[in-house]
């Protein structure tokens, strides 16, 4: 019997300039997500959840809270970009390109900008993407430059943490037959 452990994130040593990468999944925003995420954030403007407000606006309907989406299109990045970093170092020029509304279906993808030792902190390096967020229909709606600082592979705590379980796969049978 071999054990895989699932392959999420880069370290440093993986960041490549130039590299692209098509984050997995997606995300359909609800107005439910939309309600209380705008909540949650204290936004009161009425843009977001004033629905006869809204239809006096050019838009017609309410518009997805703007951090809603930045928090989205971040989450869906980490897989592949953040998931060993340790710490965000920066956000640059965050641009809400095209609105977002409940019902939108948001991806995101990633470039490498630059990737350079930490002359500080040797167990990891800084990294610097940009990523953007795509709407279903393949419009861009959101991006910004991110920079932060990620483990290298042989870092401590870039080790995954799984419990030793107290029954080994295999041991089971023995277990239930044990009556």
């Amino acid at each position: 019997m071999v054990l895989h452990d699932a392959p999420i994130g880069r370290f440093f040593e993986d960041f490549v300039v130039g590299d692209v990468y098509r984050h997995p999944l997606g995300r359909t925003i609800s107005e439910a997500d939309n309600t209380w995420f705008t909540l949650l954030t204290m936004n009161t403007n009425p843009i977001h959840f004033d629905h006869k407000y809204a239809a006096l606006t050019e838009f017609g309907r309410p518009l997805v809270n703007s951090a809603l989406t930045v928090a989205v299109i971040a989450g869906l990045s980490v897989i592949d970009t953040s998931q060993h970093a340790f710490a965000n170092l920066g956000w640059d020029r965050i641009r809400l390109t095209e609105p977002v509304f409940a019902g939108d279906t948001l991806y995101a993808e990633s470039q490498v900008l630059e990737a350079r030792d930490s002359k500080s902190r040797p167990h990891g390096g800084i990294v610097v993407v940009r990523t953007r967020g795509l709407n279903q229909d393949g419009v861009q709606v959101i991006d910004w430059v991110r920079t932060f600082f990620v483990y290298r592979r042989s870092h401590e705590a870039a080790m995954r943490v799984f419990p030793q379980p107290e029954v080994v796969w295999g041991d089971e049978a023995d277990e239930e037959g044990a009556d």
